[in-house]
């Protein structure tokens, strides 16, 4: 008997499912194994064949129960539709555990109209770049075209791609960090490396940067490579530097393929936005991106969407993301508490006045006295540990913490720093009232949950997110001691990132248990690699971050891609009585609020820090002397300048590369298409 297979019919030949595929050859049968790719078709002749070609047959397994008609129903769907979308435009697209939106696949397109995919992806934080780079990485495996790749990420980001790439792509790759490597090593042969054993690798940049591990990673490297946070690769300092030198090493393979992630793709360097862009192509450079060709062909290696051009343009056909309502939440000081807060700044300020008009000693007191009134504003403990630490930072440490600027020391960025100015014995005075003030009304914890009671009430579920580790305690048995019918948990940098993510972890609900609501408490050590859009609908700002980038990092773990919610708010809680939060309201984030509502997008701080630093004690020596006389003076109006310059340069710097690089040539439409 002579059977007659037409296209998409399933047959079994050969031992083995597949798939017919249009006929190539009269009298002959042109196969695609079942979810296999073009590589694996075959041509047969029916007549050749030693066993004969037949329809394909599933039979039950040897141990299938008995079950409802629905769910066998469901497993039936799930069968074809993997088949159909097997079968379409995007091989990757049955291997998929999720349903991209249709802006998500436009990396995709522009990667396959490439020879070798070079892309910088730069769109705003909660988009979905990790999700935009694993369609290019998944759609290229299930081509055959790649069978090796390495994630190059911060080490924090490490566990996050690990699980990204598993449950939404369905591959298992090995994390290479400086724990995990001495395992990894174990039974090698001696020409073998860790990247010849194991061919899927997610490698923290830390670790791989080093001179000795760089030389031998660039040896084995594969030839397709995601470096996720790049414009944290490209900047002036020693570990920057390093880890620019490995990608720029990586990038003169011209066969490589190389997709880079960032928010911040200018971060108003422009030398550092140039180094980036050499690593699509040394011809590439914002100094030469004056001519409408030279655009147009960048415009192919380079996208970047803001989320309100995804948000109120035709791209939110599906309404991938929720309505953000910002609050602020001003709360006024107690009598107790605003003294303190100005005993602490005269004692500051009476040390600036010492350092006279040397430059060295006028820094380290400006640093010490912010951060220490950055302790204050957070908590009595904060303010306390501050107080009562006499570990002697580094200058430039201060500044980094000062600024919450990234820092290869992950661990260590909720740790209170010290007071800088241990030895002095007006200190033991403010101990004893901090010390008093623990056992008083906080006026920044009653209001915080004055917001919180009405909601828990209606169901809402915050994450808190503050500075400094003593508040993060502070505020955890605190609110446990209120909210007695919620969760309440705190994750801190005290915890290893495994730790860490199996915190939150605990905070889901058990089958069968009702679902309580639920209240975080974290530092900062959680605004980045851990996603909390599944757990979490609210965000408090319970110390202000004082790099805007920050806020948006918090935000962005919330207020993202997959976001159940129709509502996530943000509330923004300072104390118009505190001089330290009226200087960073005044110089920074209401400037960079400012820039926000022009552009759609958040810019990080200027690069020059000193006039910021002047510029915020300025302001508060200006507070200060309204109250008092004082005879402290600087030059206010040239750091006022500096600052306006500064954050219009930014401003603008923005809008230009928005209308430069903002991606406009594919239409939702034109996407849709191919999707379907």
């Amino acid at each position: 008997m002579t059977l007659d297979f037409q296209p998409g019919d399933l047959v079994r030949a050969r031992g083995r499912e597949w798939v017919t595929l249009p006929e190539e050859i009269p009298g002959a049968l042109t196969l695609r194994p079942l979810s296999g790719n073009e590589n694996s078709v075959v041509i047969l002749h029916p007549s050749l064949e030693l066993t004969p070609v037949e329809p394909a047959r599933f039979e039950l397994p040897d141990d299938a129960k008995v079950t409802v008609q629905s769910k066998a129903a469901l497993l039936a769907d799930a069968l074809r539709l993997t088949l159909r979308r097997g079968a379409g435009p995007f091989r990757s697209a049955a291997q998929l555990g999720f349903e991209p939106r249709t802006y998500q696949l436009v990396p995709l397109l522009m990667a396959l109209r490439l020879p070798v995919p070079r892309l910088l992806i730069a769109d705003d934080v909660g988009i979905g770049k990790t999700i935009e780079a694993g369609l290019i990485l998944r759609e290229f495996m299930d081509r055959g075209e790649v069978d090796e790749f390495s994630v190059l990420c911060p080490p924090h980001l490490v566990d996050q791609w690990i699980i990204e790439l598993r449950d939404r792509f369905g591959i298992e790759a090995v994390p290479v960090t400086s724990g995990t490597a001495a395992r990894l090593e174990r039974g090698l042969r001696s020409s073998q490396t860790i990247f010849d054993a194991n061919p899927f690798t997610v490698v923290s940049l830390d670790y791989i940067k080093a001179n000795k591990r760089r030389d031998g990673f660039q040896r084995t490297c594969p030839d397709f490579v995601i470096v996720d946070e790049a414009h944290a690769c490209v900047g002036t300092h020693k570990g920057k530097q390093m880890r620019f030198a490995l990608l720029r090493d990586i990038a003169k393979n011209p066969d490589r393929r190389l997709i880079m992630l960032t928010a911040t793709p200018h971060s108003g360097d422009g030398d550092a936005f140039d180094r980036l862009l050499s690593l699509i192509g040394g011809e590439f450079s914002a100094k030469n991106l004056s001519g409408e060709k030279s655009r147009s062909i960048l415009a192919r290696h380079f996208v970047q969407r803001r989320r309100i051009d995804l948000i109120e343009g035709d791209w939110n056909e599906d309404k991938s993301f929720p309505n953000h309502k910002s609050i602020d939440l001003p709360y006024r000081l107690t009598p107790e508490h605003l003294a303190f807060h100005d005993a602490v700044l005269d004692y500051c300020l009476s040390l600036v006045s010492k350092a006279g008009d040397e430059k060295e000693k006028q820094r380290l007191a400006f640093w010490g006295t912010l951060a220490l009134m950055r302790c204050v504003g957070s908590s009595p403990g904060a303010a306390l540990r501050a107080l009562k630490n006499r570990a002697v930072m580094e200058g430039d440490r201060i500044e980094i913490q000062i600024y919450d600027e990234d820092s290869n020391d992950e661990d260590a960025v909720d740790v209170e720093p010290s007071a800088a100015f241990s030895g002095e014995p007006a200190l033991q005075t403010l101990v004893d009232q901090a010390q008093k003030l623990s056992g008083t009304k906080d006026p920044k914890l009653t209001a915080l949950i004055d917001a919180l009671k009405p909601l828990i009430r209606n169901g809402s579920n915050p994450v808190v997110f503050c500075r400094y580790l003593a508040t993060a305690h502070y505020l955890r048995v605190k609110l446990r001691d209120v909210f007695t019918n919620a969760v309440v948990r705190s994750v801190t940098g005290e915890m290893t990132p495994d730790d860490r993510r199996n915190r939150v972890s605990e905070m889901l609900p058990e089958d069968g248990e009702s679902a309580k609501r639920r209240i975080l408490v974290a530092t900062d050590c959680l605004s980045e690699g851990i996603n909390l859009q599944q757990l979490f609908d609210t965000v408090v700002h319970y110390d202000l971050c004082w790099n805007p980038t920050r806020h948006q990092q918090r935000e962005g773990r919330v207020d993202r891609f997959g976001q159940p919610a129709d509502v996530v708010r943000s509330i923004m809680m300072f104390s118009p009585d505190s001089a330290i939060d009226g200087a960073v309201l005044d110089v920074i984030l209401r400037k960079a609020e400012e820039i926000r509502k022009d552009t759609g997008v958040t810019v990080p701080l200027p690069e020059k820090r000193e006039p910021l630093t002047r510029a915020l004690m300025n302001t508060m020596i200006r507070s200060r002397r309204e109250q008092i006389q004082m005879t402290i003076d600087f030059d206010f109006e040239d750091d006022a300048k500096a600052m306006e310059a500064s954050w219009r340069d930014a401003g603008e710097d923005e809008k230009r590369s928005r209308a430069i690089f903002a991606q406009n040539a594919m239409k939702p439409g034109e996407v849709a298409l191919v999707h379907n």
